[in-house]
């Protein structure tokens, strides 16, 4: 039987998550990594707005939302609860600022010359960007090591590689904040297994190649 074909992008944090949610999920899968400007004529007829991640089905179903994606592979097989820990009203709140607010805040910030009519310098989006979402989640980390409390869940794996983008526009001037508890939890989460395999590069011209699942 054929496996799920995830169109992606090693980069882009929607398309980190669903990678790692599939992994976390012990879901086998194809993973075909795009070129940004020479998008497949496949990915295309199947989602026309053409964004990463695109999962295909076996069965022919289409999903094209990251969350989407990852309640997909999540959701019926909870038996470590990172789906379930993830629909807390808090979680769903600091995860709709993160896709929301957060992300508009750090597209103007980092990509200024994509956005000419933004009035705001970028170091008031900079700040938007840390009152919307990272000032939130240090008090959040304060007292907890995950956003699922004693262990992560899928809230935590949707939004540190939004953080992971953030921090790396000027690593110098983050690291320079009093943020303790974001940076290790976004440390922990960096240096993860998960991580390291959802960040794999095919090692061949092949265009199709499969992440292993994490034991």
């Amino acid at each position: 039987m054929p496996l799920p074909l995830l169109y992606t992008y090693r980069r882009c944090p929607y398309a980190m998550r669903a990678r790692m949610a599939l992994l976390q999920a012990r879901v086998p899968f194809q993973a075909c990594e795009i070129v940004l400007r020479d998008k497949p004529v496949d990915l295309l007829r199947l989602s026309p707005k053409g964004t990463v991640p695109v999962l295909l089905l076996p069965d022919g179903q289409v999903i094209d939302e990251s969350w989407d994606i990852m309640r997909w592979a999540l959701e019926p097989r909870d038996r470590d609860g990172w789906w379930h820990r993830a629909q807390s009203t808090e979680n769903l709140a600091l995860l709709h600022a993160n896709d929301g607010d957060f992300k508009r805040y750090l597209d103007h910030y980092k990509y200024p010359q994509r956005y000419p009519d933004e009035t705001q310098p970028r170091e008031a989006l900079r700040s938007l960007a840390v009152e919307v979402l990272l000032t939130p989640l240090e008090q959040r980390l304060q007292s907890r090591p995950h956003l699922g409390g004693d262990a992560p869940c899928a809230t935590d794996l949707a939004i540190f590689p939004f953080v992971r983008q953030f921090a790396a526009v000027e690593p110098g001037w983050f690291e320079a904040q009093e943020l303790p508890a974001l940076k290790t939890w976004l440390a922990a989460w960096l240096g993860s297994e998960l991580f390291a395999v959802g960040m794999t590069k095919p090692f061949t011209a092949e265009p199709v190649f499969g992440f292993p699942s994490l034991t």
